[in-house]
């Protein structure tokens, strides 16, 4: 046992801990420290219940603080066919995590609090308290959830802060695809039930209790693969799907959790397209946004989806370490080099370049728009929210003239405190499958 006040390692470390168990009453892992002028996390410290933590990153035993049902969960198909376009391989996901929620039922088995048992109420309450710290207007908006979806959200928020500590955090730079496997292997051990601490508990009992798909998660961890060793994507079917894996998944894992309308006469598949497209048009947005920054911004979601994507995470990879996150056939098809870039140069052809970027962005936010409809009620306002002000970033770079090397397309507070009651009105409005059903039955008598 651990006092209130005490910090100690963890066995990822150097097995200082005795067993690596953590009892359910007493730990979560954390410390906070400076890192990159923001606060951020050490992920190789623990304490005691109460402190607001994202965890240790690396334990190596399971958590014996909750029992949970064990999961049955396939394995990726061996043989992947390459070949085909990324997008395509990416909507066969997206179908098959909409063939699974419609095969589902729609309500979960979640305990409610009164039932829950003592260490996995814990685990809940510190999820809902990282993400009240780090990301409070989504917070404030998971408010109107049911309780059980709401915890639930939380839950599947940390884990994807956590993940982007391994490539984010103050550790990032000693990161390898090494501790990114084990990463993985860990996520297969919260699906199958056997969590290493309380936050992978709150995940474990979540996955067990809506129809959470591992392969969205899966895909996340590749992401982080992929931003360790690529920094150019020769296309926007490669950026397509860097851009699925680090935002789109957050949306094929929360819709299971947030339902959909009992009202809704829009196939499964609509909505899931939806999810898939805010995450998209959010992280096209923030490439467009910080392509001059010194540090780029990578939201995943989530105020970002559910957001449907990974709240705010921040990524030193700019232009100047040497990344580039934009199609290179279409810099070249515009005209443009990479000294263009490097050198901040806003030409007409960079105009023009940028204009085509922020016509994709916008035609992703019109898709979203079909699937957010289509959520339930309580589910739909952080989407909503999440949709209207990131939309409003490309109005701003426009306002630029397309200079987002020099000038930061900034959306003043205001103009962000307008959007969020339009988007609880939005949230009230009818599933649009239902209006153009009383439409089409109308136009019939």
């Amino acid at each position: 046992m651990m006092s209130g006040n005490r910090a100690v390692r963890s066995t990822a470390c150097a097995r200082r801990q005795h067993h690596g168990r953590w009892s359910s009453d007493t730990a979560v892992f954390l410390a906070k420290v400076r890192y990159g002028g923001r606060r951020s996390l050490a992920p190789c410290s623990v304490r005691a219940v109460g402190s607001n933590t994202i965890g240790c990153l690396e334990a190596e035993q399971p958590w014996g603080g909750v029992a949970l049902p064990s999961l049955q969960v396939a394995a990726p198909a061996p043989g992947d066919a390459l070949a085909v376009p990324f997008e395509q391989r990416v909507h066969e996901v997206v179908l098959k995590q909409a063939a699974l929620a419609a095969a589902a039922p729609r309500t979960s088995r979640m305990a409610a609090p009164e039932t829950m048992a003592g260490g996995l109420k814990a685990a809940y309450d510190q999820c809902g308290e990282v993400c009240k710290e780090y990301a409070k207007t989504f917070y404030l908006a998971t408010q109107l959830m049911t309780p059980e979806r709401r915890r639930a959200i939380w839950a599947i928020y940390v884990w994807c802060r956590r993940t982007d500590e391994l490539v984010d955090g103050p550790n990032a730079a000693h990161i390898s695809a090494l501790a990114l496997d084990r990463w993985e292997s860990r996520l297969e051990d919260i699906f199958a039930g056997r969590p290493y601490d309380m936050l992978d508990a709150a995940l474990s009992d979540t996955v067990a209790s809506f129809p959470v798909d591992i392969q969205p998660f899966r895909d996340m961890i590749e992401g982080m693969r992929m931003d360790l060793t690529k920094s150019r994507y020769r296309s926007f079917d490669e950026l397509y799907l860097y851009c699925y894996y680090v935002a789109g998944t957050v949306g094929l894992m929360t819709v299971p959790v947030m339902g959909i309308s009992p009202d809704s006469s829009a196939k499964t598949e609509t909505v899931y397209k939806g999810a898939l497209a805010l995450g998209l048009a959010n992280q096209l947005t923030n490439i467009l946004r910080d392509v001059g920054e010194e540090c780029l911004i990578l939201q995943s979601s989530l105020m970002s989806v559910f957001v449907f994507t990974r709240t705010c995470a921040s990524r030193v990879d700019s232009a100047r370490r040497g990344r580039i996150y934009l199609p290179q056939d279409e810099l070249e098809m515009a005209g443009l080099s990479e000294d263009d870039i490097f050198n901040s140069r806003v030409t007409d052809e960079w105009r023009s370049f940028m204009r085509g970027q922020i016509t994709r962005a916008r035609s992703f936010f019109r898709q979203a728009e079909e699937g957010a409809t289509e959520l339930n009620q309580e589910s739909r306002w952080p989407v909503w929210a999440s949709l209207l002000l990131y939309r409003q970033i490309l109005d701003e770079i426009e306002a630029n003239d397309c200079n987002n090397f020099t000038k930061r397309a900034y959306v003043p507070k205001a103009k962000k405190l307008m959007a969020l009651p339009k988007a609880y009105l939005r949230s009230l409005m009818l599933p649009s499958s239902q209006t153009q059903s009383q439409r089409h039955y109308s136009s019939l008598t």
